[in-house]
């Protein structure tokens, strides 16, 4: 046999070897798979829903510095404490959280009480100095609805309520100038003052929540709401954000940065400030 038809030979059986071959690959996996291990199983879904029923119970720690104006009975102070400060300044704080949801219903509430002391500038010119004692507290529940409810990835819009309540204690000094106590004495003020007050209030609070999964144990969340729109505060609204760990089964871990502000103004009370700082939460899962 000549070289020549010989190559020609050898041409043709590959060319046939790279055209049923992979037919008979094809042909051979399926048969295996018929013989050994039966029907294919169907291709798994991007999102597997989640169990019917999950609960939690946590203990946030929100390390937050309070900035803005705060007033009670027409005297108004300007806040600056950052939350590096905080602690500092803190005299109090109690804390907690708690989570349910039903299929793709949800109900959540967390709160927060805190007391903190300083002392402010006035802007005022009989008094430069204020001894400032704050009580702050809210307390939030919301009903929620997840649009997207997948293990990989939640999305959820709620409703609900922020109960806000603000005691403060104004210790005011006089100003060290000695030409003003012959003022205030003419004018029939004190050299000091003392004022207190306390007050309460509800807003009404829309929002959305979401978190998505980027590894096993750990996911990206966020969550955001507005509220007050004139019924009690002129507008409040808060933002939070950041990763939740998944230690064990039962056991997580959330660490981010929330950032809350405040626009109430009423009867002599103003509360215009801002609550900011990190914020990390642990707590159990059923």
């Amino acid at each position: 046999m000549s070289r020549s038809r010989l190559t020609s030979r050898l041409v043709y059986l590959l060319l046939g070897a790279t055209i049923l071959l992979p037919s008979a690959i094809v042909s051979a996996g399926t048969d295996s798979y018929d013989d050994k291990t039966g029907p294919a199983p169907a291709p798994q879904p991007w999102c597997e829903t989640p169990a019917p029923v999950e609960v939690r119970i946590g203990i946030p720690g929100w390390i937050t510095g309070v900035q803005g104006d705060f007033g009670v009975r027409g005297v108004v102070t300007e806040q600056d404490v950052k939350f590096t400060d905080v602690l500092k300044r803190l005299d109090m704080i109690a804390v907690g959280s708690l989570y349910a949801r039903y299929h793709r219903w949800e109900f959540f509430a967390d709160g927060q009480y805190m007391k903190i002391s300083d002392t402010a500038r006035l802007p005022g010119l009989l008094f430069d100095t204020a001894h400032v004692s704050l009580k702050s507290a809210f307390a939030e529940a919301f009903v929620g609805y997840r649009v997207i409810n997948c293990e990989k990835g939640i999305l959820s819009v709620f409703a609900g309520a922020r109960y806000n309540y603000m005691n403060a204690d104004l210790a005011i000094a006089a100003d060290s100038d000695p030409r003003f106590p012959v003022l205030r004495e003419r004018l029939g003020i004190p050299a000091s003052l003392k004022v207190y007050g306390a007050i309460d209030w509800v807003d009404p609070v829309i929002g959305l929540s979401g978190r998505v999964r980027v590894a096993k144990p750990l996911s990206v969340y966020a969550k955001g709401d507005i509220g007050g729109f004139g019924a009690a505060s002129d507008f409040t609204w808060q933002v939070q954000g950041g990763l939740e760990v998944q230690v064990t089964r039962s056991l997580y871990s959330d660490v981010g940065w929330r950032y809350m502000k405040f626009d109430y103004t009423s009867g002599g009370f103003t509360n215009k400030t801002e609550l900011n700082g990190p914020f990390i939460e642990t707590g159990i899962k059923f």
